[in-house]
């Protein structure tokens, strides 16, 4: 599969949280296939999100090192960065589809980036918002959705 997937902070959370083994097992499904593939797409908005709450809000969180460890390998999955074109973007998102802001952003930046896919538990699963699909991680897996590709 050559479609590019945008991952949403959620994903990369659960990844890494062992609180919820189920959701970790499958968001690692889909984070190492994102990897092996090399279709995944971030924004730096995600990775501030994912900083922001492998440190403080996981129980047990992260060290900081470690998470900057973690960060810095995600600039691999060319991070969108939140400047003008994001923002009118997201603004063309939050208009059309009615998003919050922060999810509007979420939809901005996996346009910019050219994904087809967005992989998030926040939005409908299945949903068309102008040829990029939501995905939700957890209601299918990485080979469905190459079938979908």
């Amino acid at each position: 599969m050559t479609a590019l997937v945008f991952a949403d902070t959620n994903v990369l959370v659960y990844h890494l949280d062992t609180r919820e083994p189920r959701k970790q097992s499958g968001a690692r499904a889909w984070v190492e296939f994102l990897w092996t593939t090399r279709s995944g797409r971030i924004s730096f908005q995600v990775l501030a999100e994912l900083y922001t709450t492998v440190t403080r809000k996981l129980d047990p969180g992260l060290d900081r090192e470690t998470a900057r460890q973690v960060v810095r390998a995600l600039w691999a999955w060319q991070p969108v960065p939140v400047d003008e074109r994001a923002v009118v973007a997201a603004w063309e998102a939050q208009d059309r589809f009615g998003l919050s802001w922060w999810d509007s952003l979420i939809v901005g930046a996996a346009r910019l980036a050219d994904c087809r896919f967005l992989l998030t538990e926040d939005l409908q699963h299945d949903q068309d918002l102008d040829g990029l699909r939501v995905v939700n991680p957890f209601a299918i897996t990485p080979a469905e959705l190459a079938q979908w590709a």
